[in-house]
Formats: structure tokens, sequence, C-alpha cells
């Protein structure tokens, strides 16, 4: 592979210079989740994007938990209390039948949305107190923004090794 085609990270690509540096990794983070999960996700059938492979948590429930946990932890570092579609929505983060195409679809559609999120919350003060949950639990609006970053990673890597495990299974 040629220097030129070679694959640059986001964070490595220069992009994003109107953002404060936190704001800029969160972004730089959700570009990276998108591009892995594109990679590691492509080819996999529906049968075994809803499968437990030696009894790993199914791809698709981790695609489908990166999207809408995304959200409420957006709203979280807003100042905001959960919707009662956000509180639907975490009831219905089971696997069902959806398709690969429709879940990637979803996540695509909801980092773009939390790209912007991310940028208007780092243009604020990132110290200012939020609360987290029923318990609310105490964190700041930075905080909940990194965390968007960290948890998404999280369930990233478990596609990631989920794939690998699904492939190696195929033999």
């Amino acid at each position: 592979m040629s220097a030129s085609s070679a694959y640059v990270e986001p964070w490595l690509r220069g992009t994003y210079k109107d953002v404060s540096a936190p704001g800029r990794a969160v972004v730089h983070a959700l570009e990276l989740a998108l591009d892995d999960l594109a990679k590691w996700t492509s080819g996999l059938t529906a049968a075994e994007i809803h499968s437990s492979p030696l009894g790993l948590t199914p791809v698709a429930y981790h695609l489908k938990h990166i999207a809408r946990s995304v959200d409420r932890i957006l709203s979280y570092a807003e100042g905001k209390e959960l919707a009662r579609e956000q509180l639907e929505s975490l009831k219905g983060e089971g696997v069902g039948l959806e398709t690969l195409a429709g879940l990637m679809a979803e996540v695509e559609s909801s980092l773009k949305n939390a790209a912007g999120r991310v940028r208007a919350l780092a243009e604020g003060d990132l110290d200012a107190p939020r609360a987290v949950g029923r318990k609310r639990l105490p964190t700041s609006v930075g905080g909940a923004m990194i965390h968007v970053a960290d948890h998404t990673m999280r369930h990233v890597g478990q596609v990631v090794s989920t794939a690998k495990v699904l492939r190696a299974l195929r033999g």
C-alpha cells in the first residue's frame, strides 16, 4: 500500500480546527467509530449480526445501542431530562429483525447529529454541572461529552471483537 492510499485516522487529518480541542477529540472519535463499524461489519450476514457467537452480545444490539445511547448522553450534557421517546427507544434496544443496512443508517445518522451537538457544547462551559439519570448522578458538560466518545468506542470494540469471532467461525 502506498503512503498516499494509507488510511489516516480522523484525529490525524487536521480537521475541525474551528472546534475546541475537547470537542474536536469527541468528533474525531465519532468519525473513527463510523470508519471502524463500516470496515468490520462489511459482509456480515443478517444471521450473523443477530447471533451470539461464544455467548457474545450480538452486533445488532451494539449498533442499536451506540446510535441511541449517544442521543441520551448528549441530552444530559445539554441539561435535559430524557424524553418519553428516548426512554421508549431504550426499552427497544433488544435485538429484533433489523438489517445491517438499517442499523448502520441509524448509527450514521445518530453520530452525524451528535457531531453537531458536540460542536455546540464545546463552545460552552465544559465545567458546567449536569446530572445523569433518575438518580441525578453528578457530572459536567465536558464529562458527559467525553463519555459519548468513550462509551461509543467501547461498543465499537465489542462490534469489532464479535465480527472477528464471526469471521473465524466461518472457517
